[in-house]
């Protein structure tokens, strides 16, 4: 075989393994030794530097060469950017053996033990006062979610069920429809006002998440905010649907 010198201090390539079914694509110094590269690619593929068997492949991936030398540096080969090299692993483990962690033993804590931890990002938390620790925060969030709440509560007590309506949503056209539900529902916190539009242009029929809150016919329910809602003489307009 004969050695060449490149005079690019690192070089690009693609390292696949016989443990593994993909490629990383990764850089390297060329002044490494292959013992030394070796021992860089065990947590790129997982297997011991003293099972590994490196072939070299070419751009084209046609076969060039082993890299059988320990002591010899890594640009001495004749390796460009884009060039493969393959790990054949002669450890014993099996294809895809690195890839399947359903067998890795977790380690795991109870909320006590983690508690008592002092090294733990909760402790850290509370230490700081930061996040839900933060009683002052934690207190005027609160309270802004028991007004906002309560806003919600006083604009859905003036929407009666049974009412025509106008839902106006920034962004889209002015929509027409029946009130069919307000109050709580299960699928997102506050108050919503259930509408039957008088087109399809809804996304559900009156349930969401199997949770049904009245009946119509699919795409033409909706649940809104009753801040969109404007209750009053709407008509249900002639879209000419039975002229010929």
């Amino acid at each position: 075989m004969e050695i060449t010198g490149l005079s690019a201090p690192t070089v690009t390539v693609f390292i696949s393994s016989s443990l593994n079914t993909f490629r990383s694509e990764k850089r390297y110094n060329r002044s490494l030794t292959i013992a030394e590269f070796k021992c860089k690619l065990e947590l790129v593929v997982g297997s011991p530097a003293s099972c590994m068997e490196l072939e070299l492949y070419g751009v084209t991936d046609q076969f060039c060469c082993k890299l059988d030398q320990e002591d010899a540096l890594l640009g001495s080969y004749p390796i460009d950017d884009g060039c493969r090299i393959h790990v054949i692993d002669h450890s014993g483990a099996r294809l895809g053996e690195y890839e399947d962690v359903s067998q890795v033993e977790k380690y795991e804590a109870s909320q006590e033990a983690y508690d008592q931890r002092e090294d733990s990002v909760r402790s850290f938390l509370k230490r700081s006062k930061l996040g839900r620790y933060n009683e002052v925060q934690q207190a005027q969030r609160e309270a802004e979610a028991t007004q906002r709440l309560a806003e919600e509560k006083a604009q859905a007590d003036t929407i009666p069920v049974g009412s025509r309506c106008e839902v106006q949503v920034l962004g889209q056209p002015a929509r027409r429809g029946t009130v069919m539900y307000v109050g709580l529902t299960e699928f997102k916190p506050g108050y919503w006002v259930g509408v039957r539009y008088d087109e399809p242009l809804g996304k559900n029929d009156g349930s969401v998440n199997g949770k049904r809150y009245f009946e119509c016919q699919a795409k033409y329910g909706a649940f809104v905010k009753p801040s969109v809602v404007t209750v009053g003489d709407f008509p249900e307009e002639d879209y000419g649907l039975d002229e010929m």
